[in-house]
């Protein structure tokens, strides 16, 4: 499960050359695989922008 992040660090840093080692439907595979975290994914300032005021 951790290198998962690798594959699709892998797959999506080339030039849309395969990644090396893949097959085309596994390369294919690990590129629907990033966009869809792509689509998910959440900008740093929506998480950390519900900082709470207190009184000190």
């Amino acid at each position: 499960m951790a290198s998962v992040p690798l594959l699709l660090a892998a797959a999506c840093s080339g030039g849309g050359d395969p990644t090396p080692g893949l097959t085309a439907d596994q390369d294919r595979q690990l590129n629907e695989a990033a966009e869809m975290l792509d689509a998910n994914s959440v900008a740093l300032e929506q998480v950390t922008d519900n900082v709470t005021e207190n009184g000190s």
